[in-house]
């Protein structure tokens, strides 16, 4: 029993942060005093002690704000992340290492007897406010996005997000190709862009991918023009663009700076500059 104490202990230190100490872990983490009361409540449930099972975790709601039903099965380090109103029914299966985060039910979509609360298989996540209902399995590894609702199996290592939950895949058209390719090349990281995500701020990051991605082509076009015509203007890579491109810049030390930098030379001059016999091109 201590060794299994100890080893849910730990678990916590794994996943999160702001743990510093054993003592402190014990005393004032509610998940950990949620599993304990469970393990409790759950040997007596085994045992047709189901009323005093019941009466333990009644209590250990009141005390911890997280309602884990006594005839629940919960596999080992298992950790519960502020945990204020989780709910986790009867008949749910949580698999060893799994995590959930505050409000996360894991519930039935039915009255009848007999198993109707999902499964968690090893090393889930389901994230803040998300939803799991009925007698589905979550394969292992998956992760479950905050707020989704889940009514379906979940292949393992799969990632679900939204109402209604939807695997959010690889892109497969040359479209959501295309717009990962542009979001690599600009060092944008493209979560908002997935066609899985009906946000429009990501269709307006999608619209913008698709744009520069014409302008891009139209821009090679007519390189590849100047270039026959003997013109070398287009022959420099651009920069490369990082975390310091982005930083808020502060307009009364920008504004002076800005002030005396030099014109930036038109590209019609450059482009008469670079002219192999020095004349003025169209």
């Amino acid at each position: 029993m201590f060794n299994g104490i100890r080893e849910d202990i730990r678990s916590v230190f794994d996943r999160d942060p702001a743990a510093r100490n054993s003592l402190e872990v014990l005393l004032t983490y509610p998940g950990l005093h949620a599993l304990l009361f469970h393990r409790l409540a759950h040997w007596c449930w085994q045992h047709g002690m189901k009323l005093l099972a019941r009466l333990i975790s009644t209590f250990s709601r009141w005390a911890t704000g997280i309602e884990i039903h006594p005839g629940a099965r919960i596999g080992r380090r298992f950790f519960i992340d502020h945990g204020m109103g989780v709910v986790i029914g009867e008949t749910a299966e949580v698999g060893d290492d799994v995590t959930l985060y505050h409000s996360v039910t894991l519930g039935g979509t039915s009255w009848n007897k007999g198993k109707r609360h999902p499964t968690l298989e090893d090393g889930v996540v389901v994230g803040a406010g998300a939803k799991v209902l009925g007698p589905i399995l979550v394969g292992k590894g998956a992760r479950i996005g905050s707020n989704s609702v889940v009514t379906k199996e979940v292949p393992a290592g799969a990632t679900v997000v939204g109402i209604p939950g939807r695997i959010v895949a690889k892109a497969t058209s040359p479209a959501e190709k295309q717009r990962e390719e542009m979001a690599k090349k600009i060092g944008f990281e493209a979560y908002g862009v997935t066609n899985d995500m009906p946000d429009p701020v990501a269709q307006a990051i999608r619209s913008l991918l698709d744009h520069m991605h014409a302008v891009d082509t139209k821009i090679d076009r007519m390189c590849g023009a100047l270039r026959e015509q003997g013109i070398r203007g287009c022959d420099e890579k651009l920069p490369e663009l990082n975390d310091a491109d982005f930083d808020a810049v502060d307009g009364a030390d920008a504004g002076p700076d800005m002030a005396h930098e030099p014109a930036a030379e038109p590209v019609a001059s450059k482009a008469r500059a670079a002219s192999p016999d020095g004349k003025p091109q169209p």
